[in-house]
């Protein structure tokens, strides 16, 4: 994906309020050999950005005063209650260097599989990414989870998702080998306790009648 930015000279909080206020949104390029780039850019472009998948886990050619460079999305930082980009962070990349990073998982065959088909059960998606190492050029989109085979009490983890060519799992979690999906068994609800009509009033006694008339 390609983004525009510009060159920043004035740096400080002053400087970045009054950047916001005119539509701008600061940021910073860092990583490689070169010194790290205070930059800016159009934040309604990079608001709509921020909410592709692809800008999050692709690589990113940013374009600042007509020199492109290679980078991906580190951090970026919301305004608390404002649909506003306060900040943003790339790192820039070496072709030559493998870099880490946490690509989205994207979930097929639920429906179809014998846990929910069959058992009518509930396929949880425990994680929604999965952090991997790879060269920039062999960095995916998205990683594909296959879940139409699963049964009712079965899991799949992290070492059984099969990843694509030139990829591989992040060290720690290739030894914590977590789970990414678990078939559960149907939720049973509890079955309604039955009401009892309410007792008529009883009848009055004969003894009271008696009194009654007694005192009459």
């Amino acid at each position: 994906m390609k983004v525009v930015a510009y060159e920043r000279s004035v740096q400080g909080t002053g400087a970045s309020r009054r950047l916001r206020n005119s539509g701008k949104t600061p940021g910073i390029i860092y990583g490689g050999t070169e010194l790290p780039q205070a930059v800016e850019l159009d934040h309604n472009a990079l608001f709509h950005a921020l909410k592709k998948e692809a800008f999050h886990s692709s690589v990113l050619e940013i374009e600042v005063a007509g020199k492109v460079q290679q980078a991906l999305l580190r951090d970026y930082q919301m305004h608390p209650f404002k649909p506003l980009v306060l900040h943003i962070d790339f790192q820039r990349i070496d072709a030559k260097q493998k870099v880490h990073m946490k690509i989205p998982l994207h979930f097929k065959g639920d429906e179809i599989s014998p846990a929910v088909k069959i058992n009518g059960g509930v396929i949880n998606h425990i994680s929604n990414d999965l952090e991997i190492i790879c060269l920039p050029a062999d960095l995916p989109e998205f990683i594909e989870v296959d879940v139409s085979k699963i049964q009712i009490g079965e899991s799949i983890h992290a070492k059984e998702i099969a990843l694509p060519k030139g990829v591989t799992l992040s060290l720690h979690v290739e030894q914590e080998n977590p789970a990414i999906v678990v078939a559960r068994e149907p939720r049973v609800s509890a079955e309604p306790e039955a009401t009892t009509a309410p007792e008529a009033p009883a009848a009055p006694t004969a003894i009271k009648l008696k009194d009654k008339e007694a005192k009459e």
